[in-house]
C-alpha cells in the first residue's frame, strides 16, 4: 500500500484481471522458492518511523502536504492522515557500527523535518498514540490526498456492508465507540523494523520474530491513552486490529497470524492468495517477475510480522521481514535501542540448536504478544527455560533475552560500543521499569489528565534526546 494508484473506483473486470495476475505471480513465486532464486544477501536492516505533526497546543496539525513540499526528501512520505508523516531509513548492513549509523541517519532526517515544521509554525513528535488527538479529527476530511487511501476506505466499508467500525478496548477506563471510516488507524503510529534475510535463514528468522513479538512490544510500549481513556500499555495493538476489521465473513487483515512457518515464507503468500479478499484491484503494467500484484495484495494485509518481497540494487529479488509491533518514540535513541534488541534476539534464536518454534508453541507466543501489549513491562510471559508458569517480563528480559540479544549482536560483528550503548538503554529501562507507557501513566498520576500538558512535557523531553528511562515526571 506504499505506492500510489491511478484511480479510486473499480469494476468487476478489474477484480478479474487482478486475480488472474495475482494467481500467475503466486505461481511464479512458487517456482522462485523451489529453485532458490532469491538474493543471497542478508542481515540488512531498515526502518520506517511514523510521526505526528502538532500545533503549539500539542494537538494534531493537518499539514503534511506543506511539510513534504518544503522538505522534498525521498526519505519522508505521507501517511493516512494529513497530520502524520513517515521517515524512512536507508538499508544498512548489520555489522560494525550499524546502530550508530542508523541513529545518525534518523537524527539527520528528523532534524530536517523538525526544522521544516518549525518554519511552518508546527512541531513534530514520535509517540504511539498522541494523547491530544480526539475522535472528531479522525475522519475523511483529514485524510491525505492520496487516491489509495480513499480507495482503501471505500473498499473496507464495502466489505463491511457500510457498517461502522466497532472499537471495544478494556482497561482502567474501557472504551467503546462506533466510527464511520478507516481513519482511526491514523491514531496508531509505529517504528517498523525491516530485516532482509538470506533465503536459508528466512524461516528461522520469521519464526523467531513471531516468538519475540511479546517481549518486544512489552518493553517498548508507548500508547496507554486514547480519547482520554486509560487503556492498554500499547493500545495501538487492539486499536489497529479493530480499526480495519472487515467483519466476520472475512479473515482479519491485521493479526498475529495463524501459526509458525514450516517450510518457507511462500506459505504466507499462498495464504494471502487463497484466503483473503482482494481489497484494491489496482492492476499494474509490469512483467510477472516484478511480482507487483503479489506485493500490492500483501501490502493490504497488515500482519504484526509480515514477510515482504523487495529488490536489491542489482535487481535481485530478496526476502524481508517487517516487524510491526514497536510503537514510535519516545526518543530516537529509544527507537534504535528497540531495534538493537530485536535484531540481536533474532540473530541468536535463528542459530540456536533447537528452533524456538519447537520450544515455544505458537499459541503461547500469541498469548505473550497480547499480554505484553496490555500490561507492558508488568506483563508475565511464558518462555522456554523459565519454569512451568509465566515469568515477569522484566526478569525474563534481564536474565534471558538481553544476554541472548548480546550474543546475537556479537555474532553479527556489531561493535562492542554499539552493543553496550543501545542494549544498555534497554537494560536501564528494564531495571527501573520505565518505558514510554509507564512514564505517561506516572505523569498523569502526578499532574492529572491534562493532555496538552502531557504532550508538552513529552515533547520537551523528547527534544532533549535522553532515553525515556531517565525522564522525570
Amino acid at each position: 500500500m506504499g505506492e500510489e494508484i491511478e484511480r479510486r473506483y473499480f469494476d468487476a473486470g478489474d477484480f478479474t484481471l487482478f486475480r488472474q495476475k495475482l494467481d500467475e505471480e503466486t505461481g511464479l513465486l512458487r517456482e522462485y522458492f523451489r529453485r532458490g532464486r532469491f538474493s543471497p544477501r542478508g542481515d540488512v536492516a531498515g526502518f520506517e518511523l511514523e510521526a505526528w505533526i502538532i500545533d503549539r497546543d500539542g494537538r494534531p496539525l493537518p499539514g503534511n502536504e506543506r511539510l513534504l513540499n518544503a522538505l522534498r526528501s525521498p526519505l519522508v512520505v505521507p501517511e493516512l492522515a494529513t497530520f502524520n508523516i513517515e521517515l524512512n531509513g536507508s538499508p544498512t548492513s548489520l555489522s560494525g557500527r550499524a546502530f550508530s549509523r542508523l541513529h545518525e541517519e534518523l537524527a539527520t532526517t528528523w532534524r530536517r523535518c523538525t526544522e521544516a515544521a518549525r518554519e511552518l509554525g508546527a512541531g513534530l513528535v514520535a509517540i504511539g498514540i498522541l494523547p491530544t488527538v480526539d475522535e472528531a479529527m479522525l475522519n475523511s476530511a483529514f485524510m491525505s490526498r492520496m487516491v489509495r487511501y480513499q480507495s482503501l476506505n471505500d473498499r473496507l466499508m464495502a466489505l463491511r456492508d457500510g457498517r461502522p467500525f466497532a472499537i471495544d478496548i478494556d482497561g482502567e477506563d474501557p472504551l467503546s465507540i462506533m466510527h464511520d471510516d478507516v481513519m482511526l488507524e491514523a491514531a496508531a503510529t509505529s517504528f517498523q523494523l525491516h530485516l532482509q534475510c538470506r533465503p536459508d535463514e528466512a524461516v528461522r528468522s520469521f519464526n523467531a520474530s513471531l516468538a519475540i513479538a511479546g517481549p518486544l512490544v512489552g518493553v517498548s510500549a508507548n500508547s496507554p491513552f486514547l480519547f482520554g481513556h486509560a487503556l492498554w500499555d500499547e493500545t495501538r495493538i487492539p486499536l489497529f486490529e479493530q480499526s480495519v476489521a472487515v467483519g466476520e465473513r472475512f479473515r482479519p487483515r491485521v493479526s498475529f497470524g495463524r501459526g509458525y512457518v514450516r517450510e518457507s515464507l511462500l506459505e504466507i503468500f499462498e495464504q494471502n492468495q487463497a484466503d483473503h479478499a482482494i481489497l484494491i484491484p489496482a492492476v499494474h503494467d509490469e512483467p510477472p517477475e516484478r511480482f507487483s500484484h503479489v506485493r500490492f495484495h500483501n501490502g493490504t494485509l497488515w500482519r504484526w510480522n509480515r514477510p515482504l518481497l523487495g529488490f536489491d540494487f542489482d535487481g535481485q529479488l530478496h526476502l524481508r521481514i517487517e516487524q510491526r509491533v514497536v510503537p514510535a518514540g519516545p526518543t530516537l535513541r529509544d527507537c534504535i535501542a528497540n531495534a538493537a534488541l530485536y535484531y540481536g534476539m533474532v540473530a541468536a534464536l535463528r542459530t540456536q540448536p533447537v528452533p524456538v518454534e519447537e520450544l515455544l508453541n505458537f499459541e503461547a507466543a500469541r498469548a505473550n504478544f497480547y499480554a505484553a501489549a496490555r500490561d507492558g513491562l508488568a506483563a508475565e510471559l511464558t518462555w522456554p527455560g523459565t519454569g512451568q508458569g509465566p515469568a515477569p517480563l522484566r526478569t525474563l528480559l534481564s536474565s534471558h533475552l538481553l544476554p541472548l540479544a548480546r550474543r546475537g549482536l556479537e555474532s553479527l560483528g556489531i561493535t562492542a560500543s554499539d552493543i553496550d550503548d543501545y542494549l544498555g538503554v534497554i537494560a536501564a529501562r528494564v531495571s527501573n521499569g520505565q518505558n514510554g507507557a509507564a512514564w505517561q501513566r506516572a505523569w498523569v498520576r502526578r499532574h492529572g489528565r491534562n493532555w496538552a500538558g502531557l504532550v508538552a512535557r513529552y515533547c520537551s523531553l523528547q527534544q532533549q534526546g535522553e532515553p525515556v528511562h531517565t525522564w522525570p515526571t
